[in-house]
């Protein structure tokens, strides 16, 4: 073949005039599957290069019905990138609330929340003597986590899921199922304890899942404004890579600018709502803000512990 049959690269040629084309360009969130990122239409328009007869035709002969080369199917995207995981807890949090508003009755209720909110009168053998309070010890364990589940009216459930969303989403991506499950109940019972050690023999229940979210958001915090994460990127969608950057050290988010903008319009806010400066919609409700700061603090300290991203050998801290 002379140099005037040999066909030049042209808008087939998907190795160079699609750069980037490959099926291992980004991985599928907590799955060893990989999916093609780049257009499936690249290979019929080349980049700054000149059309080719050759490569035209064959172009031609491809949209005409005769194969040339592989297929490439276009693949649908979802609407809303939201882990599994992150579904299946937004549904429960809403089955559950849809129990106790639609179905139980105020008696049921009542028994209900006795026996799966957090009472820190639970834990006072002065104050509950003869088990007065539903459950027994079962309910001394498992309330430090169902009462996350649980919330008071459709404000507080749709306040803590606009929350969960960005951030559960966040730590689904890096942790996958079960860390991400196992991480978000042990911040409950974080928080649960907070609140206990604040609130000693307290009849009232504590309800809703702010502690667990808070936990998460810490979590996030730890990796989302490192370079090439979530929040470290100027241009372009964050992809699954975005979620895989090591994290910073515990020192370094402690220092970082950022964070620290963050927890202070986040301790704010706790502060107005919490100390009654601004008032919550309901009935005499009240916030929980000492489970928020126990959640927090123990999502940021125990990041580590669940995280599966190995991390730096030296961490990088600003200078100056």
């Amino acid at each position: 073949m002379t140099d005037a049959e040999r066909p030049r690269d042209g808008p087939l040629d998907r190795g160079r005039g699609c750069p980037g084309f490959s099926a291992s360009r980004a991985e599928k969130a907590h799955a060893g599957k990989r999916e093609s990122l780049g257009s499936p239409f690249c290979f019929v328009a080349g980049r700054g290069r000149t059309a080719d007869p050759l490569a035209v035709a064959a172009a031609a002969a491809y949209l005409g019905g005769t194969q040339v080369g592989t297929q490439v199917t276009q693949r649908s995207e979802p609407m809303f990138n939201v882990p599994p995981v992150v579904v299946a807890t937004v549904v429960v949090l809403v089955l559950v609330h849809a129990l106790r508003t639609l179905i139980l009755t105020d008696e049921g209720d009542l028994r209900f929340l006795l026996t799966f909110a957090f009472i820190p009168a639970r834990y006072d053998p002065d104050l509950i003597a003869g088990g007065a309070l539903p459950g027994g010890f079962g309910a001394d364990v498992w309330t430090f986590f169902t009462y996350a589940f649980i919330h008071a009216d459709l404000f507080h459930i749709g306040v803590n899921l606009a929350w969960l969303l960005p951030f559960g989403t966040a730590l689904a991506r890096r942790f996958g199922t079960w860390r991400y499950v196992g991480f978000m109940l042990v911040v409950a019972a974080a928080g649960a304890f907070a609140h206990l050690i604040s609130h000693p023999g307290a009849m009232v229940p504590m309800i809703g899942a702010s502690a667990a979210i808070s936990g998460a958001m810490a979590a996030a915090l730890r990796f989302v404004f490192q370079p090439g994460g979530p929040l470290g990127r100027w241009f372009g969608e964050a992809d699954d890579r975005a979620y895989r950057v090591p994290a910073a050290s515990l020192k370094a988010t402690l220092r970082d600018p950022r964070f620290l903008m963050f927890l202070g319009v986040w301790v704010g806010l706790n502060a107005l709502f919490g100390l009654g400066t601004v008032a919550v919609p309901g009935d005499g409700q009240e916030i929980a803000w000492q489970a928020h700061i126990g959640g927090f603090l123990a999502g940021l300290v125990l990041f580590n512990a669940f995280d599966p991203v190995p991390r730096r050998v030296l961490d990088r801290e600003p200078t100056g």
